[in-house]
């Protein structure tokens, strides 16, 4: 589990271990939600681990340090093969952290780590394409979670850093082991909904956390996570994105129909 920017380990005001990465987060902050608890590894379905790095000041620092925690990030995850071999890997990381969810990948074998949950990704879609093309990234799963709500973060990203392209808010570069799930699209949350997992509606136009603050959502994570095998990512995909192209070609169907009514 990995956190984004403004926290710090040692720093006890911004302590993620006090906070999302915790048990028993502190209830002074309103985006202080138990990611451990909500996954459903307070107990014996899975270890989890809180991963911290200290992510304050600029943007562009703390951007320049989730790159050299990706690093220490890839160290962890061998460590963790060393001593349990058999056990799978998934990380799930918001904002920066998805950034250091990805830059952990170009250290590890193939296979080292089973599924990547991004959410509301402070990531380039270019950095990202060069990543899935090692071993391990080629080998992950990976479900990027978006949403129009985190629109403004994504701007202000381009804008601290730009020429770089677009961000994974925009879309993912695809494929069969990757997964735009866009939370803002109703057709997704109705197929998603057809498959058990009931998410609200996002309550707000404005949120960078509304990716794991939103009730209901966390089903779904906790699914990915320890149930792979019941949440293929073709079966995903289908529910969602194919429900979102059938919309799109009866809508356009219908808009042809029109105009040829009117033609007539």
């Amino acid at each position: 589990m990995i956190h984004g920017f403004k926290f710090d380990p040692d720093s006890e005001a911004h302590d993620p271990h006090a906070h999302i990465l915790s048990l028993r987060p502190r209830r002074d902050c309103w985006k202080a939600v138990s990611w451990p608890r909500h996954l459903g590894l307070s107990g014996k379905a899975g270890l989890a681990i809180g991963f911290g790095w200290p992510a304050r000041g600029s943007i562009w620092r703390a951007w320049a340090e989730a790159g050299r925690a990706g690093r220490r990030l890839s160290q962890l995850v061998e460590r963790l093969r060393e001593v349990a071999p058999d056990r799978p890997v998934h990380l799930i990381g918001h904002s920066l952290g998805a950034r250091v969810a990805l830059a952990a990948l170009p250290g590890l074998p193939a296979g080292a780590v089973g599924r990547l949950i991004l959410i509301s990704a402070a990531v380039f879609r270019a950095e990202t394409m060069r990543v899935l093309k090692t071993p391990a990234g080629r080998a992950a799963e990976i479900v990027n979670v978006t949403g129009r709500e985190n629109l403004v973060f994504d701007l202000l990203l381009r804008a601290a850093l730009p020429h770089r392209g677009p961000t994974l808010g925009r879309g993912g570069p695809g494929g069969t082991r990757w997964l735009d799930l866009k939370l803002d699209r109703v057709e997704t949350l109705a197929g998603l909904r057809d498959l058990g997992f009931r998410i609200r509606p996002a309550g707000v136009r404005i949120c960078h956390w509304s990716g794991y603050l939103r009730p209901g959502v966390f089903s779904l994570y906790r699914a990915l996570v320890l149930k792979p095998e019941r949440t293929p990512l073709a079966v995903l995909h289908l529910r969602t994105v194919g429900r979102q192209e059938d919309e799109g070609r009866r809508s356009g169907a219908a808009r042809s129909r029109l105009v040829l009514s009117r033609a007539s």
